[in-house]
């Protein structure tokens, strides 16, 4: 009997000083403005935080997303405390 082959998702990321950021597995950019990164990553929805922020390089068939700016925080979503993330995921469905 052949077993399924499991698809191993991937995603990582790289800072560099708080100043650039180089991810993969990213699906989508939900939405972002200066101060704000909203991404769909392999594992799950990640809020980039900061200021001066902008993309260097975008790459959606490859995954990949490098951008530039001074980062605050890094934040992943759980979908199951939607409870908590409420405002966060309200962004999503706008």
């Amino acid at each position: 009997m052949i077993e399924p082959t499991k698809v191993n998702k991937q995603h990582d990321l790289h800072m560099h000083s708080r100043k650039q950021l180089e991810l993969t597995g990213v699906q989508n950019v939900e939405s972002f403005d200066s101060e704000e990164f909203l991404l769909r990553t392999e594992l799950g929805h990640l809020t980039i935080r900061g200021n001066h922020l902008h993309i260097k390089n975008l790459s959606l068939e490859n995954g990949l997303l490098s951008l530039e700016g001074n980062v605050h925080s890094l934040i992943y979503l759980d979908p199951g405390a939607q409870g908590k993330n409420k405002g966060i995921l309200g962004k999503l469905f706008k």
